[in-house]
């Protein structure tokens, strides 16, 4: 019997973990994020609170096995169209990263809102 998907590509390495998000979001036109009952997204803050960031998923199956344990969070999913007209200025706004499909290992790949849209409109442009 095989290695369940999930566990596998949490696996991987970060960079193995990006490019696999770049390559899942550009392919389905949306990533996902957790939510709670209130609707307001999971925001992490590192432990000495110099880096806010919002992480992000390539589906919804990976962020159900990143809220295991947590008390009502859901997934819901952002459009890329709606990602690039809304959610990049505000992110900007508010001075928040986003963490890019976080790993088993706990490692993250986190960047600025514009750089994940530059590298996801790059993508885009090879398709």
């Amino acid at each position: 019997m095989s290695e369940d998907p999930i566990t596998s590509v949490l696996g991987w390495s970060g960079e193995e973990r990006f490019d696999y998000f770049l390559s899942q979001v550009v392919e389905g036109r949306e990533f996902w994020i957790l939510v709670n009952a209130e609707n307001r997204f999971l925001k992490i803050v590192s432990e000495d609170g110099d880096i806010e960031y919002l992480p992000v998923w390539p589906n919804s199956d990976f962020a159900v096995d990143y809220a295991k344990g947590s008390d009502g969070l859901v997934p819901k999913s952002i459009s890329l169209p709606e990602f690039f007209k809304k959610w990049i200025p505000g992110l900007s706004k508010d001075g928040l990263d986003i963490g890019v499909f976080p790993g088993s290992d706990k490692t993250i790949w986190i960047m600025a809102p514009s750089e994940l849209k530059n590298d996801l409109q790059d993508e885009l442009s090879h398709i």
